[in-house]
């Protein structure tokens, strides 16, 4: 599993996700290897409670997008690229992607996100999978393809936000610190940066003295009332969204400008604030890039 680490000790396993010099992008193997990290931590019964963090500098940046915007690959055309789009194969995908990263919700065995860094678009999936998230305060988070070409697909920004603002994040694209996050409710706490492997391991540590059976109880008692809420549905249709957002007008636009121009002009775009075309249109000539929004 090269994009996931494994480690595990003093009742705790510990998921590193692994690919430092992309700040820890997803690319394709990197969803299925979380998965099999956490079924391995379930199977092992001296872990009590897992730990996600990320090497390097950020916790995750979300997908590679110069896999998939860029040379526009992707899970059936993903990128955008393919003159036909398979609805069916592309949620397929990408509902296994969802899957995999909800394992971490549904492990009997209790889940920590340490976000330091960013934990952005699909890495923001990522650490709202977990039961609990802790980030240092100077980490942000958010969901910037809310802008163009994306919808969440684990829908957690809701059931951990609240409808309001939930909106607030999902209709700007915007990012928050981990002070506002912990201040909105979005996750459990926020500490100063030296302080986060303490405070993530002090929490660890009180969850891990207590028995595997309390703990699978407590969690599965309280994820039935977000099942009971239809958590699951709304992920249907949040992954059936996501597809439609890289094959409508206006994803392809991004798809287009990210192949014409890199993906760090088409993000830089993107999370300006800058005027995205309904329905698409041409993409920007080199001159624009460098214009004030």
């Amino acid at each position: 599993m090269s994009t996931v680490l494994y480690e595990s000790r003093d009742r705790k396993a510990y998921l590193t996700l692994n690919r430092p010099e992309r700040l820890n992008a997803i690319d394709f193997a990197m969803p299925g290897d979380l998965a099999a990290a956490v079924r391995r931590a379930n199977q092992d019964p001296s872990v009590h409670v897992i730990v996600l963090q990320g090497a390097g500098r950020a916790f995750c940046s979300g997908y590679d997008l110069k896999i998939s915007a860029e040379d526009g690959q992707g899970t059936q055309g993903s990128g955008g690229g393919d003159p036909v789009w398979d609805p069916i194969q592309d949620y397929t995908a990408m509902k296994s992607f969802t899957d995999d990263y909800f394992s971490l919700w549904r492990s009997l065995k209790p889940t920590i996100a340490k976000v330091h860094g960013f934990a952005v678009a699909g890495g923001s999936d990522i650490a709202l999978s977990c039961d609990l998230v802790v980030m240092a305060d100077d980490a942000r988070i958010g969901y910037m393809p809310a802008r163009v070409w994306g919808c969440p697909t684990t829908a957690m920004w809701v059931y951990r936000l609240g409808a309001e603002r939930a909106k607030r994040m999902l209709l700007t694209g915007d990012t928050i610190d981990g002070r506002q996050a912990a201040d909105w409710g979005l996750v459990l706490e926020s500490v100063p940066a030296d302080d986060l492997d303490g405070a993530v391991e002090a929490l660890a540590d009180r969850i891990a003295g207590v028995p595997i059976n309390q703990l699978a109880m407590q969690k599965l008692m309280i994820n039935q009332a977000y099942d009971n809420m239809g958590l699951h549905g709304t992920q249907i249709l949040a992954t059936l969204f996501d597809g439609i957002t890289r094959h409508s007008p206006e994803g392809r636009w991004f798809q287009e400008f990210a192949a014409a121009h890199g993906f760090h002009e088409a993000v830089k775009w993107r999370d300006s604030g800058r005027w995205i075309p309904d329905g698409g249109g041409p993409v920007p000539d080199a001159a624009d890039l460098d214009r004030e929004p």
